[in-house]
């Protein structure tokens, strides 16, 4: 059994693999701040692929050589939880160094770029730094897509295998398929929403806004439908804030210029009051997620929560990460910057869904054999007998 290292958490473990935010149950020490749960969604979601006996937070922010020695000695590997690292302005504070010093292997878990409006990433050499020192302790590097890779390719990284994102795999079932049922029979829809983006990667604010408030109301407007949020401020404090923080919420929405010339109107107003949904704790999403017939939205890791526990879900496209992500699992996806309108019906077609799954399958297999070609102690089967690929022919 392994003793592991996690570099950049996003939450607290409980009961071996499970993740919560921290202090979950002290809302107040936190809801005036924003975090993303869709990072506690991806570090549950590794945990529940990996064998370990041991769990511990590999400090970055600073350096300290009698730690680091210590953690040498007790450890067997350090592993980087998927996200959004690679674009240009990470902070990876001292981690170049920590992680030179410490010399263990630096597993890259589904780790992913994001271009900007432009496509010109920049990438600092502090970033490029600790992209090498990973791609020298390992036999690869697992990355979120195709793009991902190019980019590392692009700084002379070539152990690079594509392999997605751990989420897709939580259940770590070989044989999970999405089958769509009737249109006629699906009731529960859960709308992921993201409220907050950057124009830096959204390169149409007012259309994003609208697009986003036509797909809530349309889905509304015909099914039982939630509204998942995933740590938006305002958001947090309409769930689960109190009388006073409701309002504080609202009067925010209503000020902030985007959100109220483009999104927030009186039925949306309603529909946030009455059908939002946010916890700080993964397990609470997962439930809510089984017993819908559909999820769809712009939530990269709310939308795939779904489609790992075998829920349809239909992707709104809007930056190069969720395009990326969408083209590598072969998604069916709707390019919100597009010229067509959504039509739900477009979307239901279970050969469109075929193609999902036989992507998912692949990547599957290539997650496997990304942590096995590592040495990572692992839970998920081989599925494939024929000879490994090498890296080069899947980067």
């Amino acid at each position: 059994m392994a003793r592991i290292l996690v570099m950049i958490p996003a939450g607290e473990v409980y009961a071996h693999d499970n993740v919560r935010w921290y202090r979950h149950w002290d809302i107040q020490s936190h809801i005036e701040t924003y975090h993303n749960m869709g990072d506690a969604f991806v570090y549950d979601s590794s945990l529940k692929l990996l064998r370990f006996e041991t769990l511990d937070v590999l400090e970055i922010s600073r350096f300290d050589p009698k730690e680091i020695a210590r953690l040498r000695e007790e450890y067997d590997y350090v592993f980087l939880r998927g996200s959004n690292y690679i674009h240009d302005t990470m902070d990876w504070e001292a981690a170049a160094r920590v992680l030179k010093a410490l010399g263990l292997p630096v597993i890259g878990f589904g780790i992913g770029a994001q271009a900007p409006v432009d496509g010109k990433i920049r990438l600092s050499d502090d970033t490029r730094a600790v992209l090498h020192l990973m791609s020298d302790s390992t036999t690869s590097i697992g990355v979120r897509g195709a793009y991902s890779a190019e980019v590392l390719w692009d700084i002379g990284i070539r152990n690079v295998r594509i392999v997605g994102c751990p989420t897709a795999f939580r259940l770590n079932d070989p044989n999970l398929r999405i089958t769509l049922p009737p249109l006629q029979d699906v009731r529960k829809v859960g709308v992921t929403v993201r409220r907050e983006v950057s124009d830096a990667y959204a390169k149409d604010i007012e259309r994003y806004l609208r697009s986003h408030l036509d797909l809530v109301k349309t889905m509304a407007g015909h099914f039982e439908t939630v509204l998942l949020a995933q740590g938006e401020v305002e958001e947090k404090k309409l769930v689960l804030g109190n009388e006073t923080q409701r309002e504080e919420a609202i009067a925010a929405l209503r000020a902030d210029h985007w959100t109220s010339s483009w999104y927030l109107d009186e039925q949306i107003l309603a529909l946030y009051r009455q059908r939002l949904f946010y916890s700080d704790v993964v397990s609470d999403y997962e439930r809510l997620i089984r017993a819908q017939d559909l999820v769809l939205g712009y939530r990269l890791h709310g939308n795939l929560l779904a489609l790992a526990n075998g829920v349809p879900s239909i992707y709104c496209t809007y930056d190069s990460r969720t395009a990326e992500f969408a083209d590598t699992f072969k998604i069916p996806s709707f390019d919100v910057f597009g010229q067509a309108q959504f039509r739900l019906e477009d979307y239901w077609d279970q050969s469109l869904f075929d193609r999902y799954n036989r992507a998912w399958f692949h990547a599957y297999g290539e997650m496997e054999r990304f942590l096995t070609e590592n040495g990572v102690a692992h839970k998920m089967h081989a599925i494939l007998k024929a000879p490994r690929a090498k890296i080069s022919d899947v980067a």
